[in-house]
């Protein structure tokens, strides 16, 4: 009788289901194809697990690849990262990167490298490591997450950027040096009008642990739109760090108050300098174009002072939510806008004084030394930070659905994310990540990340031609573009003004204006 009733209940359920989808009007699949038609929305739901567990090959994944995520997973853990018998990569295929190694390969240094960060306005300079933890907000991520990974900084001795969503209790409950990230929300350090409060950053920013202090211009992830917390995500405690109301959506504006103009911006970062007692003061932007980063530098050359530091986040880049235009379509990559903004900095006299850090898909040793080549002198890593406390790239983190309690705000699912055991990872990853870079170093015959050269890194133009950067890319000289600018920069160069961001010729469609 048990089995008979619970066919009975079965089959009622069925033709109580079956009615439902006769009925309903929101889905022709389920109408015409009732009960049977769910299937079709159970497979398209765990389809990304699917293609990524059982489907997609080790090389070929996105955003990161398996081997990618197993070499940040066994890193983390203490396991070497090995791999046997050859390259599963097609290294003839157009588009490979690859490294010069020396026939006189050097021993890597007994010491980490690393880039002080300071220039000549700055009276308190940082030392940075070749790598670092990447802008990540608390709210964006849990405070487990963010726990571990400073906790991870400390005993790394390595930075952590807070992200734009203020300078939370996380960040400082383990003493990790902080670089604060200010965006044009002035979260953490705001007006009741939403405007940016001097004082309130004096006081924060004067923290000892507050190592550097950054202005946001724009993300890898969305460039051109500010961010959006909804309003069930803006708890209590979110409330009382960003300074915003609880319970109402929390709005990044896309542009900034505090300028309009890049003279207006240089004379702010100088300003955030001042505030902040000396420390470094700098700025993250994914470039959008070269005549941007001119007038940028225009506007240095005219203020008398610069930034110590410029953060390139490539269009890669991609931990916050954003509509996928965005994440697919609006951006520079970060190879040629770190390139862009090195060679800008290089043109105009520059760069001796302002240190380029890099973020966008930031993994592995030779990651680090690919962007040392094409222009940085330091790297941020986030995605890949995160999955050193857990990640599993599920990509659910804009949901509150995480399921390893990385990037959410639910107790419940941050609780299973083991601080301890986290930091301990974060700190492995990054000492395993930069003694592989420091290796490849000196296997390309290099005592120092100054040493390398464009003329070491190569790329396939196809199955039988590849050429370095120094090749395919342009470089400039010192000072060349204050002296002449080549004719491939002379049209940027003379529309780049340092009192508006509009060049001094913008054609439209109809007409010029001014």
């Amino acid at each position: 009788m048990g089995a008979k009733s619970a066919l009975g209940a079965l089959g009622a359920a069925a033709a109580a289901l079956t009615a439902h989808d006769l009925i309903q009007k929101k889905h022709s699949v389920l109408r015409n194809y009732p009960v049977v038609g769910h299937l079709r929305y159970l497979l398209e739901d765990i389809r990304p697990e699917l293609q990524q567990y059982f489907i997609e090959r080790n090389w070929d994944g996105r955003p990161f690849d398996r081997d990618t995520r197993t070499i940040v997973y066994e890193r983390a853990k203490g396991i070497h990262g090995e791999q046997a018998f050859g390259t599963e990569r097609d290294v003839n295929q157009p588009g490979y990167e690859y490294l010069i190694h020396s026939t006189a390969p050097l021993d890597p240094p007994k010491e980490e490298h690393r880039v002080m960060v300071g220039g000549p306005d700055c009276s308190k300079p940082y030392s940075m490591s070749l790598l670092n933890v990447s802008a990540m907000s608390f709210g964006a991520l849990s405070a487990n997450a963010i726990r571990a990974l400073n906790k991870g900084a400390a005993m790394g001795g390595f930075a952590h950027d807070t992200g734009e969503g203020g300078l939370s209790s996380y960040h400082r409950e383990n003493g990790g040096d902080l670089v604060w990230e200010v965006g044009s929300g002035y979260f953490g350090t705001r007006t009741k009008d939403g405007d940016f409060d001097p004082d309130e950053f004096a006081e924060k920013s004067q923290i000892d642990q507050v190592k550097c202090v950054s202005l946001k211009l724009s993300q890898g992830a969305k460039p051109g739109i500010g961010g959006v917390l909804p309003a069930a995500k803006v708890t209590k405690e979110i409330a009382e760090i960003r300074e915003v109301p609880q319970g109402q959506k929390c709005v990044s504006p896309s542009a900034h108050k505090v300028f309009r103009t890049p003279v207006e911006l240089i004379e702010f970062i100088a300003r955030m300098r001042e505030l902040s007692g000396g420390k470094p003061a700098g700025f993250k932007l994914c470039v959008g174009s070269r005549m941007d980063v001119l007038a940028i530098c225009k506007a240095i050359l005219q203020v008398g002072t610069a930034p110590d530091f410029i953060i390139v986040d490539g269009s890669e880049g991609g931990t916050a939510a954003a509509p996928q235009e965005y994440e697919d379509h609006v951006g520079m990559p970060l190879t040629h806008g770190l390139m862009t903004v090195h060679n800008a900095l290089v043109g105009t006299g520059l760069r001796d004084r302002i240190r380029i850090g890099a973020s966008g898909k930031v993994a592995t040793g030779s990651d680090i030394v690919k962007r040392l080549i094409q222009g940085a002198d330091y790297t941020n890593a986030a995605r890949a930070m995160m999955m050193a406390v857990g990640c599993i790239q599920a990509q659910q983190c804009h949901t509150d659905h995480c399921p390893v309690g990385v990037a959410t705000q639910s107790h419940r699912r941050a609780r299973a994310l083991d601080v301890g055991d986290k930091s301990e990872r974060v700190k492995r990853f990054h000492e395993a990540t930069v003694q592989q870079a420091a290796q490849i170093i000196g296997s390309m015959g290099a005592h120092a990340p100054a040493e390398l050269t464009p003329h070491l890194l190569r790329i396939n133009l196809s199955e039988t031609e590849s050429r370095s950067y120094a090749e395919l890319y342009e470089w400039l000289e010192p000072g060349e573009l204050l002296a002449e600018a080549p004719q491939s920069w002379a049209a940027d160069w003379n529309a780049a003004r340092a009192d508006n961001f509009l060049p001094a010729t913008h054609h439209l469609r109809g007409g010029i204006t001014p």
